[in-house]
């Protein structure tokens, strides 16, 4: 009864767990480049009664022994890295990235860090930033004369001068890729951090190594899908919800074996 409760405990808190992720993936369902988080589980630690191939007698041995589970726990999160679907802006400095690959910007404590979020836009200086007035890395400077932008698919940014007739390249965008993108650390602001276990970037331009080209004029949408994360939400909620009463028949078991001492 006392292991039931605990065993119980333990499912609702994994499925508590569950729940607060789901609430968090809705939560971004219109966020550009936001990447879903699935939550995996594993089982605790078992008692073993009686261990399988016991032996009866000096000729039989029972074929499956006797265990106990003590119920479960979360065992990671994972950020699921599939493409999500692109929105038409017909902004230049809008991107996506059609395929593997991440942008590249710098904080201004110098640290690097990698966005699917392709919505960029100049600062006072003409620097492609991002919303929150990250850097691409390496920076890309557009002049302030120039009256039309465009970015290649292989992530040539070119200018149009007032006055000229030809376009003038003036950087490349280039992307970065990891041999382990769930490896790689959210820290917010659809920002990751490189980590031992997602390994060092893969550098390059667009469209070498098997990273994606880049699309000019549109975002990348959420990966999330409302109908799958809904019952996703109810599976929780039904397992939480069993959990729950697994812990109040315990309880009651536990009050009339007290009851039987009086």
């Amino acid at each position: 009864m006392i292991r039931g409760l605990f065993t119980a405990s333990s499912g609702m808190a994994s499925q508590q767990f569950l729940i607060d992720t789901i609430a968090n993936n809705l939560a971004n369902v219109n966020t550009n480049g936001f990447k879903k988080t699935r939550v995996d589980f594993q089982d605790l630690l078992y008692q073993t009664i009686r261990p399988a191939g016991t032996s009866v007698d000096q000729t039989t041995r029972v074929p499956s022994g006797i265990q106990v589970g003590h119920g479960s726990r979360v065992a990671d999160t994972q950020k699921i890295f599939t493409q999500g679907n692109f929105k038409l802006t017909e902004n230049p400095l809008d991107l996506v990235i059609e395929g593997d690959g991440f942008f590249k910007l710098q904080l201004q404590d110098g640290t690097n860090v990698y966005t699917r979020d392709g919505s960029f836009t100049l600062d006072e200086n003409g620097d492609i930033v991002n919303s929150d007035g990250y850097r691409l890395d390496p920076p890309i400077n557009i002049p302030q004369d120039a009256v039309e932008v465009a970015v290649g698919r292989d992530g040539t940014v070119s200018v149009r001068i007032a006055g000229d007739v030809d376009a003038t390249d003036v950087g490349q965008i280039l992307t970065s890729d990891f041999i382990n993108n769930s490896g790689l650390k959210a820290i917010g602001q659809n920002l990751f951090l490189e980590t031992t276990a997602s390994g060092p970037p893969i550098e390059g331009p667009p469209g070498a190594d098997g990273r994606g080209e880049i699309a000019s004029g549109f975002l990348e949408s959420s990966n999330v899908s409302v109908v799958e994360e809904m019952v996703n939400l109810i599976i929780g909620q039904r397992a939480y919800d069993s959990n729950a009463r697994v812990v109040e028949t315990s309880d009651q078991m536990l009050q009339t074996a007290t009851n039987l001492k009086r």
